[in-house]
């Protein structure tokens, strides 16, 4: 096959790309730290096995396994002077398989923004580019069909590495950006920018690629599609990572799911479907015997109607003291989740507190957002609150990307501005493209958040030194009824009351079974029990958090529900909230409510559910 007949089937057919091939490797036992590229000349059969899953599950495109292999990223692992070597078997290894095939295949070279996000500051734009043309220009003579430039977070990156490649070959260009959970690019473009600035430049194709799993990536080439005139190619992740261990990582998203998806993607406009990090050959298999036989479509996104609602008389609650009076007088606690605003401004969240204040609110839990935005940090924001609203806030402490003594100076200035009442997390940093949290920094998880908290409470600090003061936190943990493995989940959340937890809240619940379990597997402990209960907004959530989202359940029963409720789901997805709440009362010493912001009358329902 030649560059030219790709550029032709993009506009005349449906194409299956391949899925994930750092995902294998991995899955193989070589680490997401290590050079994965290198292995086409350390390990060429493996790499060839991965290419030859692929074809047997019906893609017909491949991608070489180079994504990376520019001299800037090769040089942090000691790999710098093998550009030339280990593109050229990248490219060797997909044509052996492509001409091993016995069927029309092409061969992409896969081309990744010259260094990582996070250095992005710091290398300048003529090295970037440098980087990008030595890997191109190999690429190009080693007998590709296409160039494939993936996972892209800034658009200006994105459209340097077009002119690089325009200006090097005739290959057709595919260019694919990168967006985040908010539908726009790391750099903070929309969908319709990034195809404004693409649709000028000399490219057979424009999509996405990573980052999102099928439901976020089908949003952006609903917004992407109207706005070009090209092929629009998609290539989601598997869902959202769980880590495993200290350095692996499992996806949730079924074959079935990202089958369904692959469908609406194409009904959604998009020619190229594939898969990127976390999807395997049965994804690929399952979306190829999907799409067989459809045809290019282009749809624009429907505008969806907003329903009414009316207003109902409030329901208040009569106010007392914060969480650790109700634990201590043996009350049952009510606290309202607030997410950490974006953008460094607090205004709407404490606008939203003040009228849930009025409700009877005064205990207010500052949940960490999955966001490369900036945002408040949850500290800054319960101490907000609590000098404007005279409330008790839980500021919520996650360890991602943060040294043991960044986490203590973060406590001691806390406990400096009064924070009394903090939640402990290991949390998860937001996904920049590449391969998942490979950069974060994960000096402790939970466990050690807590003890770290304890010391601190006894005037001890990290390293076992007397400190000047104490600190006088009421320090709590998080656990998770919907984990795969309660009996793991049990004895790691007895780990952290060991460790000095004074009470628990768990992830939202969507069913009682695993909080049942996990309440009586704590039976004895004597700490006070949280429930937390998000209400589901519409069957896309649902089905969103059911197949991308690790350990949440979500029964059957609640995803038909929402999805026969239609334009009315959000209603009936606090109704059932409402009825878990009722449910879950007589298993907890307390709730931590997602109450909506624009909705008087579901405030009114879930405050009523309490006991």
């Amino acid at each position: 096959m030649s560059g030219s007949e790709l550029a032709t089937a993009l506009r005349d057919r449906v194409l299956i790309c391949d899925g994930a091939m750092g995902t294998m490797l991995h899955a193989a036992g070589n680490s997401l730290d290590r050079a994965l590229t290198e292995l086409n000349l350390s390990n060429p059969g493996l790499v060839s096995t991965i290419h030859d899953s692929y074809l047997s599950a019906g893609a017909d495109v491949i991608l070489t396994n180079t994504f990376g292999a520019s001299r800037l990223r090769l040089a942090d692992q000691g790999f710098g002077d093998l550009v030339g070597e280990i593109n050229q078997a990248g490219a060797r290894l997909a044509r052996r398989a492509r001409d091993a095939a016995g069927r029309p295949v092409f061969v992409a070279g896969s081309v990744s923004p010259a260094v990582t996000p996070s250095l992005r500051r710091r290398v300048e734009r003529a090295v970037r580019v440098e980087a990008l043309r030595e890997q191109i220009e190999v690429l190009d003579r080693s007998g590709v069909d296409a160039i494939m430039l993936e996972t892209f977070g800034y658009l200006e990156e994105l459209a340097e590495a077009v002119a690089v490649a325009a200006e090097i070959s005739a290959l057709p260009i595919i260019a694919q950006a990168t967006f985040a959970s908010d539908g726009r690019t790391l750099g903070g473009e929309s969908p319709r920018e990034v195809a404004e600035v693409l649709n000028g430049l000399q490219i057979a194709a424009l999509g996405t690629n990573c980052t999102l799993g099928p439901q976020g990536t089908l949003s952006v080439i609903e917004a992407l599609v109207p706005h070009t005139h090209l092929p629009v190619s998609a290539q989601p992740n598997a869902g959202l990572p769980r880590r495993v261990g200290s350095r692996r990582f499992e996806y949730s998203a079924d074959d079935q799911y990202f089958a369904r998806y692959a469908r609406r993607l194409v009904e959604a406009g998009a020619v190229l479907v594939g898969g990127c990090c976390g999807t395997t050959p049965s994804q690929i298999q399952a979306a190829a015997a999907e799409l067989g036989g459809l045809t290019p479509v282009r749809v624009a996104q429907p505008a969806r109607a907003r329903a009414g609602r009316r207003p109902e008389p409030p329901v208040t609650l009569s106010p007392s003291g914060g969480l650790g009076e109700h634990l201590a007088a043996g009350t049952f606690a009510v606290a309202a989740s607030l997410p950490a605003p974006l953008g460094g401004i607090a205004d709407e969240a404490t606008e939203h507190a003040v009228r849930l204040r009025a409700r009877g609110i005064d205990t207010f839990f500052l949940a960490s957002r999955q966001s490369p935005r900036a945002q408040l940090s949850s500290i800054d924001l319960a101490f907000q609150l609590q000098q404007r609203l005279d409330v008790d806030a839980i500021a919520t402490v996650t360890t991602w990307d943060k040294t043991i003594m960044a986490l203590q100076a973060d406590l001691l200035g806390a406990n400096a501005l009064g924070i009394r009442t903090i939640a402990c997390e290991t949390g998860n940093p937001p996904l920049l493209g590449d391969y998942p949290n490979v950069d974060g920094i994960w000096d402790v998880d939970s466990v050690g958040l807590v003890e770290l908290v304890a010391g601190l409470n006894k005037g001890i600090d990290c390293n076992g030194l007397p400190l000047a003061t104490r600190t006088g936190f009421l320090a709590g943990a998080r656990f998770n009824p919907g984990a795969a493995d309660l009996d793991a989940e049990i004895a790691r959340t007895l780990r952290k009351i060991s460790a000095g937890a004074q009470f628990l809240i768990s992830r939202p619940i969507h069913e009682l079974d695993g909080l049942r379990r996990v309440v009586a597997g704590l039976a004895g402990a004597d700490v006070p029990v949280l429930v937390s209960v998000v209400p589901l907004r519409s069957f896309e959530q649902a089905d969103y958090l059911s197949h991308e989202v690790p350990d949440v359940r979500i029964p059957a029963t609640a995803l038909r529900a929402l999805e026969q409720a239609g334009p009315d789901a959000a209603r009936t997805g606090v109704g059932m909230a409402a009825e878990l709440l009722a449910a879950a009362g007589p298993l907890v010493q307390g709730a931590v409510l997602a109450l909506p912001a624009d909705d008087a009358a579901g405030v009114d329902l879930l405050l009523s559910a309490l006991p």
